[in-house]
């Protein structure tokens, strides 16, 4: 593979963090307050949300999901006076966090896959689906090298910038892509990254020609443009909700209201806008 690689510094946007949990163990607990294992998040029924002034919890949610999440997050606490405090990471960053510390409530994954390690270590006591995550080749406003098929991908003069495949799904998604359509030696793979946002970047940049990355990343971006290729369609991932063992009792009330809240309409229309789709 003709590459020149390198690899971003590791990424982690934190808006807070809260260190009064009571650490849980590695050891699951009963089921969460919100939906089981396979189960897609709420039915988009209006429910009346709870008073939760003074009451909080704490949320890891993938960095990629950064816009919509805050969004989300910050109208929760305005209907319900709760305090929701975010962390943002890579899922490597997310699930060493997760299990060296002991602490958090729920944990907004890019994938399922991105659940295996924790559901082997009895962290995860159940899952929701939310909304799912379309992967998309994106490149340059106009597709100045005229890439038409993921064959494109593998010629000579197309270089692409790709997600880091040991940290994040969609890097592991995009070595599947190379290897399923046997471009995996022919790519000119020019850096990975541990971020959706720095593969964009490289593309307003002129960087890089073409990247493999979510939807919502690329959707409404400036100088970018998505091609509409229907092989992509076999990598659709969905995004669950997951609640943690770890989870500090003093959050139950507070956990069981945004749970519901993120099957709600309102939280539906919010991924909405930033261009996902809800699964289901």
């Amino acid at each position: 593979m003709k590459s020149k690689l390198w690899r971003a510094g590791a990424l982690v946007l934190s808006l807070s963090m809260i260190f009064s949990f009571a650490g849980c163990g590695n050891t699951a607990g009963s089921a969460g307050s919100a939906g089981g294992e396979a189960e897609t998040a709420g039915s988009a029924e209006e429910t009346a949300l709870p008073d939760l002034t003074g009451k909080s919890l704490m949320v890891y949610c993938g960095a990629g999901m950064k816009d919509p999440f805050t969004q989300i997050a910050q109208t929760f606490k305005e209907e319900t006076g709760a305090e929701v405090e975010l962390s943002f990471g890579n899922a490597a960053q997310i699930i060493s966090q997760i299990t060296t510390s002991n602490q958090g409530d729920l944990f907004i994954a890019g994938a399922e896959t991105e659940l295996k390690s924790l559901r082997e270590q009895n962290y995860v006591t159940d899952a929701a689906d939310l909304v799912k995550h379309i992967p998309v080749v994106a490149v340059a406003e106009g597709n100045p090298k005229g890439i038409a098929s993921l064959a494109d991908l593998g010629r000579d003069d197309v270089t692409l910038v790709l997600g880091d495949a040991e940290s994040t799904p969609i890097g592991k998604i995009a070595d599947a892509v190379l290897k399923d359509n046997n471009l995996a030696e022919s790519a000119n793979i020019l850096a990975r990254t541990a971020t959706a946002p720095e593969m964009i970047t490289a593309l307003q940049t002129g960087e890089a020609d073409a990247a493999i990355v979510w939807k919502e990343n690329a959707s409404g971006k400036e100088k970018l443009e998505i091609l509409d290729l229907k092989e992509m369609n076999a990598y659709i991932k969905t995004i669950p909700a997951a609640s943690l063992s770890c989870t500090d009792p003093e959050h139950a009330e507070a956990l069981a209201a945004f749970r519901d809240f993120l099957g709600s309409e309102e939280a539906q229309n919010i991924w909405k806008s930033f261009g996902y789709e809800i699964a289901g």
